[in-house]
């Protein structure tokens, strides 16, 4: 239970980098930072209701985040849902590592690290870094 509340706490970072990130980046990319905020506040949902049905009551937002990095324009703003996208795949790949026995669970948590790694990569597409991808997403 501990890294799914790990997970949901990502999941409810990434929905708040997702609005920040809105404020910065051209109206051309608005679909698809909308598609990747709706995405994460379906998982959000989705793990908040796996652990309900858990008897576990799920951890809150905060109020807030820090950025690595103060977000002042739109490259500053890719690169933090960059990173809001590398530590969702890490915390969902904590969930695939410590749920063997929940074949649910463990399905659900590799689906959502998979999804934050296309998501992760589109964006590195977008900003133009390279590489665009990693050999093993949710790993430093």
């Amino acid at each position: 239970m501990a890294a799914l509340q790990g997970a949901l706490a990502a999941e409810h970072a990434a929905v708040w980098v997702y609005g920040v990130a809105g404020a910065f980046m051209s109206s051309t990319l608005a679909r698809r930072l909308d598609e990747a905020a709706t995405a994460h506040q379906a998982r959000r949902d989705a793990t908040e209701r796996m652990l309900i049905d858990a008897g576990v009551p799920p951890v809150p937002p905060e109020p807030g985040y820090l950025t690595p990095e103060p977000v002042t324009d739109a490259a500053s703003a890719l690169r933090l849902v960059i990173t809001a996208e590398t530590d969702a795949a890490a915390a969902w790949r904590s969930v695939v590592e410590r749920s063997p026995a929940d074949p649910d669970v463990r399905g659900a948590a590799l689906e959502a690290l998979t999804a934050a790694a296309v998501r992760a990569t589109r964006w590195r597409q977008t900003a133009g870094s390279v590489p665009l991808t990693v050999p093993f997403p949710g790993t430093p």
